[in-house]
């Protein structure tokens, strides 16, 4: 009983007559602390990281609870600030619903882990203000910017739209995977409950921290780039324009895919004044922000010639065996078109061999008229019809955004092109599509994703970047696992095959030649009514089991033997071998060493 009384006098003492307790009560508030997720990770195909964070800390200021009185020159020196630049950020606009002096808001942003770290020592003097971690991204090599992309600051219509998930000051993934896989890579915040007193300073949890939530790290991700492979085919197109895409045609993973110029993602992470390095790449002639293999949309030249010989092969226009005689041109009525290959004879295998106009032309006559000399129209849309089922005029699906679509013009196309006309088109008016150039466009990923099909003998994977999860069992989208086949059979790959062969061997593409490599391509010269041609070659190696399949378009870069064929070759022997054969090395330093970029 004595001790029952004690207690209860005891309990009184401190709520009823000691009125210390209440106020403490009273003064003491709930901070609602958000604690921010480290975002995911980017690793190459073989674990090399390519992407990580650097603490980053925003420090926020509750203006309520500041000290008037405390010690600014201090303050100003420990985080590098002036004077001026602290009474800015104090004055903001406090008739903004933006702004309450009971509610946190951002007094600086981005200080670095040095300058946080000095502040942290002495934050007890500085009550109303915290630092909260944010993170910045780091590079772990300078390559590959048009796929990873960068992150920025969210924006007013962004957070309007993000229904709650994003707030001000918080970053999203603005271009490349960054933006793809933003959902994956950002994580999701968690809360922290904190008393505080009056004076801002931390009294304990609340609620003994049940109400709390744990920030969860968003998923790192295995990109199917090889690092080295792609640092090497950078490193190779210094000094040009243009596009390169590797694919491995077992899986559809992109090996590399590099556009150029480019730029060093570095100067686009967000611990710096980017501003400036933005606006230089901005308004840059040659466009370093374009991604030229994805988007940049060209005439293939001579390397549509394979995908024109498997389906003439297919539907009976041509036999592989049938030769045909050309007289160094095609010639209609009294109109000629002429072929680089110069006289001979070929079939399917020579005409590939020696890239000769005169046998296309007359098989892209003879598809074309189908259904005879008067209607073009349903020739063409048939054969439309069976190239979109290797990818061609459409976007493949690709895990990056604006992939363009090309551009198979069907009968509607040349209707509305030709409609200023009396006469009607006829085949001869597109007879340039049958080598590649007309009005046919295609991407640099579409070339790849061709040399992957015949590489496979018909069937493809679509092409992506994302090749899983580190550390977790989440699987890639589906569609990339799906198996696409296209309506060849078998037997019709191997005169073109062959014909690929023997370009490299003993063809348009001697520069290419590996020996033992057994590489299989096919050169193209797109024509640049605009200036000197435009260098393009697709291949695979090696001949069985193909481990690579390559697209190279150098804009400006004249005969498709002249440099894409020897850097796609490089290119190839670096994957297989990892190495350049001493022999090769002159090739290698003269690719290196041209520069073909344009005055604009």
């Amino acid at each position: 009983m004595v001790g029952a009384a004690l207690l209860l006098f005891k309990a009184a003492q401190l709520q009823l007559f000691d009125g210390s307790f209440r106020e403490k009560a009273r003064t003491a508030t709930i901070d609602k602390q958000v604690l921010y997720p480290s975002r995911g990770l980017m690793y190459d195909r073989n674990g090399e990281l390519l992407v990580h964070n650097n603490a980053l800390y925003d420090l926020k200021l509750t203006y309520r609870q500041m000290d008037p009185e405390m010690d600014t020159l201090l303050f100003c020196d420990l985080l590098g600030i002036s004077i001026e630049d602290f009474k800015t950020q104090i004055n903001v606009d406090w008739s903004s619903p933006l702004y309450a002096k009971g509610v946190p808001f951002t007094f600086l942003k981005r200080i670095n882990s040095e300058k946080c770290s000095a502040f942290l020592e002495h934050q007890h003097k500085f009550p109303g203000f915290v630092p909260v971690l944010r993170n910045s991204r780091g590079y772990d090599h300078e390559i590959a910017p048009h796929i990873i992309g960068y992150i920025s600051e969210v924006d007013a219509e962004q957070i309007e739209k993000s229904e709650g998930i994003y707030t001000r000051g918080d970053h999203l993934g603005t271009s490349g995977m960054e933006k793809v896989y933003e959902e994956e890579l950002r994580g999701s915040k968690g809360l922290k409950y904190v008393l505080k007193d009056k004076w801002g300073r931390n009294v304990g949890q609340f609620k003994e921290g049940t109400l709390d939530t744990p920030a969860v790290s968003g998923k790192d991700l295995i990109i199917s780039i090889d690092h080295t492979l792609q640092a090497y085919g950078e490193w190779l197109m210094e000094g040009k324009k243009g596009g390169i895409v590797a694919i491995e045609p077992a899986s559809g993973e992109i090996l590399c895919m590099l556009s150029a110029p480019d730029y060093d993602p570095s100067d686009l992470a967000i611990d710096r004044n980017r501003g400036q390095a933005f606006q230089k790449l901005l308004t840059d002639s040659t466009q370093p922000f374009f991604n030229r293999a994805v988007s940049a949309q060209y005439p293939p030249g001579s390397i549509f010639k394979t995908v024109l010989a498997l389906v003439g092969l297919q539907e009976g226009f041509i036999e592989k065996d049938d030769w045909f005689r050309c007289q160094g041109a095609f010639y209609y009525k009294n109109v000629s078109w002429g072929c680089h290959a110069g006289p001979g004879v070929h079939n399917t295998t020579s005409a590939i061999q020696h890239s000769c106009n005169t046998y296309f032309y007359d098989l892209y006559k003879r598809m074309v008229e189908k259904h005879g000399w008067s209607q073009p129209d349903q020739g063409l849309d048939e054969l439309d019809e069976t190239l979109a089922a290797f990818g061609l005029g459409q976007s493949l699906g690709i895990d990056l955004p604006n992939e363009a679509s090309g551009l198979l013009p069907d009968a509607a196309y040349y209707d509305n092109l030709y409609s200023f006309q009396d006469a009607e088109w006829r085949s001869t008016y597109i007879i340039s599509n049958g080598i590649g150039q007309g009005e046919i466009q295609l991407t640099s990923l579409q070339m790849a994703n061709l040399a992957a099909i015949i590489a496979n003998r018909g069937y493809y994977y679509p092409p992506h970047l994302l090749k899983g999860y580190k550390n977790s069992n989440q699987q890639i989208d589906p569609k990339y696992q799906e198996r696409k086949t296209v309506p060849i059979d078998d037997a019709h790959f191997e005169p073109v095959i062959e014909g690929m062969e023997k370009a490299i061997t003993n063809g348009t593409a001697g520069l290419a030649y590996v020996p033992g490599l057994q590489i299989c391509g096919k050169t193209g010269t797109s024509e640049n009514p605009h200036g000197k041609d435009h260098s393009v070659f697709f291949a695979f190696a090696p001949k069985e089991n193909p481990k690579i399949a390559i697209a190279v378009y150098i804009e400006n870069g004249g005969w498709g033997g002249s440099y894409a064929a020897p850097i796609a070759s490089l290119m190839i022997e670096k994957y297989l071998t990892d190495t350049i054969r001493p022999q090769r090395t002159w090739i290698e330093t003269r690719m290196k060493n041209a520069t073909l970029i344009q005055n604009p």
